[in-house]
């Protein structure tokens, strides 16, 4: 039986290499489904986790994975001598920066070369995670042809770009359509008769379309952010508050999209993928501007909160060396877990550079985790009113629901608001509030 006939029978056995806020919900709706399927990951933990019926994702509750693991067709490992077994193997890796802002592949190549050694006739290899144009016809595709094997003949790769937005109630797996890009007919049919049981496939000619697509997607996103943080300092400057004007002229029924402003970008899209194209674009010997200016105005709002932080502070008769800081919220956004790219971390960086005491609380994130730049030893601390006392400022990073923001205010000496949860107390904030 070739391939899409084991897909069209749903015999198809799909391996997905990365369990985590992308490969996790993947793996949870192909086994609603009826798809036998191998969860594969490097970190142990994850798979006795999920061999054990529980989650590691805050929005991912663990009568999800009980309910698949009950159906009996979903097998965890770390072990890749088992990806045989698959005859499609979606891969949702991390494609951070490096030091340098350059693209680092070394996910996905070191994967690669995990699989050609396995790699057997018939199968297909998926790319989901978000990267340059050409990273799995150049990157990819070439790796796993080490093994002896021709793609499109023997094998066969695609793309697919996750669009993933965690905790999202409104927009999931199965109402988001996805993309699907490949450079032969038979693996565009094979992908979008795959992914037609969980979604609805919208096929592009090439695998580099669907690159370029993801790309564009959080680029527009990038600069759009860029513009109204750009608007927000902007109109503080002129005592406007920009929540105020984006409200207003979000009534219009047509040519304008609300965004809004915050501390700094988060999360694994948006302030990484940009840069991919950007780094592709000097190969061609062309220039970004847009990315790049959206780019350096994102990255620049943690400085501004310092800023505003320390104006604030200075009007109250306080030096910021020593003040005791309180972060609010550490998670890239509101009621999730995740700390990816988080906009917190710079913050509280800034703050330790000027001799700052920082604490934070955020009730998803009991210990901040390890990066590649940051290794913070530090716990989340209770929220309540004899400990908000004791700190000389309060910065809102993160507008999560299940927080008390009343008991903050009404006990903080002084609040920096980047987040507009206290719409309510003026326009530019009122008493111990200040809009940032």
């Amino acid at each position: 039986m070739d391939l899409k006939a084991k897909i069209d029978s749903k015999q198809a056995v799909l391996g997905i290499v990365g369990l985590g806020y992308v490969g996790l919900p993947l793996l949870i709706e192909f086994a609603r489904k009826g798809f036998s399927i191998i969860g594969l990951d490097i970190d142990q933990s994850k798979i006795e986790k999920l061999s054990a019926g529980k989650s590691y994702i805050k929005h991912i509750p663990a009568k999800d994975i009980t309910e698949i693991n009950a159906l009996g067709k979903v097998k965890y490992t770390s072990d890749f001598a088992r990806s045989p077994e698959a005859d499609v193997i979606l891969i949702a890796l991390p494609t951070p920066l490096d030091e340098h802002r350059e693209p680092d592949l070394s996910y996905i190549e070191v994967t690669s070369h995990e699989l050609k050694k396995y790699l057997r006739a018939g199968q297909m290899f998926i790319l989901e995670s978000s990267t340059w144009p050409g990273t799995t016809d150049e990157v990819m595709r070439p790796i796993l042809e080490e093994s002896g094997k021709k793609c499109g003949v023997d094998f066969w790769v695609a793309f697919s770009p996750e669009r993933e937005d965690p905790n999202n109630q409104n927009f999931t797996i199965r109402t988001i359509p996805k993309i699907v890009g490949a450079d032969d007919p038979y693996a565009r049919e094979c992908a979008i008769k795959l992914y037609g049981y969980i979604t609805t496939p919208v096929p592009v000619s090439s695998t580099r379309a669907a690159e370029s697509a993801k790309l564009l997607e959080n680029i527009f996103r990038s600069v759009n952010i860029a513009l109204v943080n750009e608007m927000k300092q902007i109109l503080d400057r002129m005592g406007i508050d920009v929540w105020e004007v984006i409200k207003a002229a979000s009534t219009k029924p047509f040519g304008f999209m609300p965004f809004y402003p915050g501390p700094g970008l988060g999360g694994h899209c948006i302030p990484i993928d940009p840069f991919y194209l950007t780094w592709k674009a000097r190969e061609f010997d062309m220039p970004t501007r847009f990315i790049e200016l959206a780019g350096e105005i994102n990255t620049n709002m943690p400085y501004y909160v310092f800023e505003r932080t320390l104006e604030a502070i200075n009007e109250q008769g306080k030096s910021l060396k020593n003040a005791k800081v309180l972060i609010l919220g550490a998670a890239y956004k509101k009621d999730i877990d995740d700390m990816r790219e988080t906009p917190a971390f710079k913050v509280i960086e800034i703050l330790h550079e000027r001799g700052c005491e920082v604490d934070y609380h955020d009730p998803y994130v009991p210990k901040l985790p390890a990066t590649r730049k940051y290794q913070y030893e530090m716990s989340s601390v209770p929220l309540t009113a004899e400990n908000v006392k004791k700190y000389d400022v309060v910065i809102v990073i993160t507008d999560h629901t299940d927080v008390d923001y009343e008991l903050v205010r009404k006990h903080a000496s002084l609040i920096i608001d980047t987040r507009n949860v206290y719409k309510l107390y003026g326009k530019l904030g009122d008493g111990n509030i200040v809009k940032a």
